[in-house]
């Protein structure tokens, strides 16, 4: 990429939390940088740390030790430059499909005049293909409906960032696929820097500019790939050599550290005896 700088820093960070064998380290001296523009997926062990990495960029937790800086300033909060995706949908049940999407531009660095809110509305409505219920409640929406609504209502703000949390993990494999191609068309069009966790390797490698892999808890990086792959991609990437070979590389990566994981765990068990 062209002019790509650095926008997030892992700068040497650790995360611990407290627990009844004393502090359990998460996030063990992590260092890497997500550049302008970039679509880096994380992917890992479950319970490694990759979560935790995500709330860190999105303000949510701060580090034990080392920092998290955007833009070179280490994060102190939430912001409205930083729209936050997760598996659960995250929409509000008691407002409108239309009502969702306008909730983020009634409040503060983010409020536009009514005309404006319908303008922007009415774009990412048509853009998800949900104009057709703009009046709808979520509850009357398919599960891939509502990750489009949750999609809308975090692009309508206009961040900056994309912070993803399994998006499509509670989908169906059909609904997945549409979704994983939806959201490269928008980020064609609009242009956002994307953190993306998924336990799926499919899902990073089509979707992610890079991939970080993970180590077991306490999570490390155990090594990091540029996805070889131009845009736009299409379904018919995954029917290739190249594809499935690094499909195959980072399976095995994935696959050595959840055994890792598991005599990580044995051996807990064993001593706690």
């Amino acid at each position: 990429m062209t002019d790509a700088r650095p926008r997030i820093v892992f700068d040497h960070v650790s995360m611990e939390f407290p627990s009844k064998q004393g502090r359990l380290r998460v996030v063990d001296d992590v260092s890497y940088a997500i550049e302008d523009g970039d679509f880096v997926a994380i992917i890992g062990p479950s319970g490694c740390g990759k979560t935790t990495m995500m709330n860190m960029v999105a303000g949510f937790v701060a580090p034990t030790h080392g920092r998290v800086l955007l833009d070179g300033k280490p994060i102190e909060g939430p912001g409205p430059d930083r729209g936050v995706i997760f598996q659960e949908y995250g929409v509000f049940p008691w407002l409108t499909v239309k009502q969702n999407i306008a909730f983020g531009l009634t409040l503060g660095a983010n409020k536009a005049g009514a005309h404006e809110r319908d303008e922007i509305c009415a774009r990412y409505m048509k853009l998800m293909g949900l104009t057709d219920f703009a009046d709808a409640w979520p509850k009357m929406l398919s599960g891939g409906m509502r990750q489009r609504l949750a999609l809308a209502r975090a692009y309508a703000v206009r961040p900056q960032f994309l912070l993803m949390d399994e998006p499509f993990g509670a989908l169906d494999a059909q609904t997945r696929n549409a979704m994983q191609d939806l959201l490269l068309e928008v980020l064609a069009t609009e242009g956002k820097t994307v953190m993306l966790i998924t336990h799926s390797v499919e899902e990073a490698i089509y979707l992610a500019s890079r991939i970080v892999v993970m180590s077991a808890r306490p999570t490390r990086i155990r090594e990091e790939i540029a996805v070889p792959f131009p845009y736009p991609r299409s379904e018919s990437l995954h029917e290739t050599r190249e594809f499935n070979e690094l499909r195959s590389h980072i399976r095995e990566l994935v696959m050595k550290e959840y055994a890792a994981q598991a005599q990580l765990g044995s051996e807990t068990t064993f001593q706690a005896g």
